[in-house]
């Protein structure tokens, strides 16, 4: 090696390179050929790209006196109401759809699968982990969408990752909503096809990338929500079916947010668009939503539930879904099913608090009143405010913030149960007006938290 390439890298280089995934060497020059090369430079955790992003939001609430709002531990079960360092608090922050978490049939069906089962699976189902309860529930969620067959997963998230990771590869095209969750991108991602994004809720947009790329392709895939996550709306499944036929395309369809909350009984979109479920290859759903455990599940063809069963990496190399939980999602099926009474609050209860925040003023975005309503607050750090002062007055709902939204798009994300009375919604749009018009007369910016 030259003297010139046995130069010592400067800080700066040596941090560029880094940056750019490679490892430098440094050397000392001067020496004689026997000197020994000095170590490369570790790279450092809090060099990550978006750390520092991290530490100044920190800054910001720490001179503002405003505690993280997540992570916040609750004392016991969040419904309606919850418990937070012993104090209650009319909660908005809690998926329980249905209020199901706390049902006396689920608690019993759950400690009945631990006295008999255990609590682990204790291996993948494709060895050693088979029980009776999963094949129990898959049998159940087939029959809830009319499928062949189902699948179930210990994780939501893991279940749209490895699902369409493994359905799709290279030389496929995924065509997805730009709202699309996290765990379809990351699939998308992983499978290596071709991926498009087209703007939420678009049918004419996905048109048009059908009609330019899908002949293009062996298979294509259209993903979308039932209801989305964070904006409360939900895209016009006929159109979707229409397309998806008329292009050869499959149609995927994420039921998280939408099981328990749409159709007359709760089963879903399809039901309330009064549609033939089989009209969907692939229904995607997690159990820790209206079903009050945790983990998703695939529902469709035969062929389908047997490829993925056998293949896919999130279900092959993971241990199955803990007995427990699966005995528990069976039972709140059964019981979504039972009272239909639940949906219908439900259902009642978005709606209402929907038109009670838009006669109040306030910005709802998209949302439909499907158990999702977002307040739009814009600034990030105005809705993380926002949220602190609510929660002193006894109201908690969290901020949704950047990245987990566009900036700009920051909002405070209310989930609407079927436990929650319309003196409760009324509350919480009073105070929701009471603070915002507050904080309007005297906003705070990050340039004025920084320089304070």
């Amino acid at each position: 090696m030259t003297k010139s390439a046995r130069k010592r890298l400067s800080k700066s280089e040596r941090l560029t390179a880094l940056k750019a995934g490679k490892r430098p060497q440094a050397f000392v020059k001067g020496h004689s050929s026997g000197s020994q090369p000095t170590l490369p430079v570790v790279p450092k955790f809090s060099d990550l790209p978006g750390y520092q992003d991290l530490c100044l939001q920190k800054t910001a609430a720490d001179l503002l006196e405003i505690e993280n709002p997540f992570f916040r531990a609750h004392d016991m079960r969040a419904g309606a109401t919850t418990q937070i360092n012993g104090k209650t608090y009319l909660n908005f922050s809690s998926y329980d759809y249905l209020g199901l978490n706390g049902h006396e049939a689920i608690h019993k069906a759950a400690k009945q699968a631990i006295d008999h089962y255990g609590i682990s699976a204790s291996a993948s189902r494709l060895v050693a982990g088979e029980r009776t309860i999963h094949r129990e529930l898959e049998s159940q969620l087939a029959q809830l969408y009319g499928a062949e067959s189902a699948i179930a997963f210990v994780s939501g998230h893991a279940t749209n990752v490895t699902s369409i990771g493994q359905l799709m590869q290279a030389g496929d095209l995924i065509v997805h909503d730009s709202y699309s969750h996290n765990s379809i991108i990351m699939g998308a991602k992983l499978s290596g096809a071709a991926r498009q994004s087209f703007p939420h809720n678009d049918m004419n947009a996905l048109e048009n990338i059908l009609k330019l790329r899908a002949s293009r392709y062996p298979r294509t895939l259209i993903v979308v929500e039932g209801v989305y996550s964070m904006d409360g709306d939900y895209p016009d499944l006929p159109k979707l079916i229409q397309l998806k036929q008329k292009y050869g395309a499959w149609l995927m369809v994420d039921e998280a947010h939408s099981l328990g909350i749409m159709g007359r009984t709760g089963r879903g979109i399809a039901e309330h668009f009064q549609l033939d479920s089989s009209l969907v290859d692939i229904w995607m759903g997690t159990f820790s939503k209206t079903l009050a455990s945790c983990g998703g599940y695939v529902a469709g063809c035969r062929e389908l539930v047997e490829y993925l069963k056998l293949t896919a990496p999130g279900f092959v190399y993971s241990v199955g879904i803990a007995p427990p939980i699966a005995a528990a999602a069976y039972e709140a099926i059964q019981v979504m099913l039972n009272e239909p009474q639940r949906v219908k609050n439900a259902q009642a209860n978005g709606d209402y608090f929907l038109k009670e925040a838009k006669s109040a003023g306030l910005d709802t975005g998209l949302s439909q009143g499907c158990a999702v309503v977002p307040i739009m607050i814009g600034d990030s750090l105005k809705a993380t405010v926002l949220s602190a002062r609510l929660l002193e007055r006894g109201l908690n709902v969290l901020p949704i913030i950047y990245p987990a939204v566009p900036e700009k798009s920051a909002r405070l994300r209310f989930f609407i149960t079927s436990e929650h009375t319309y003196e409760q919604l009324d509350l919480a749009v009073s105070l929701l007006r009471e603070e915002i018009d507050i904080y309007g007369k005297d906003p705070i910016s990050i340039q004025q938290v920084m320089t304070a």
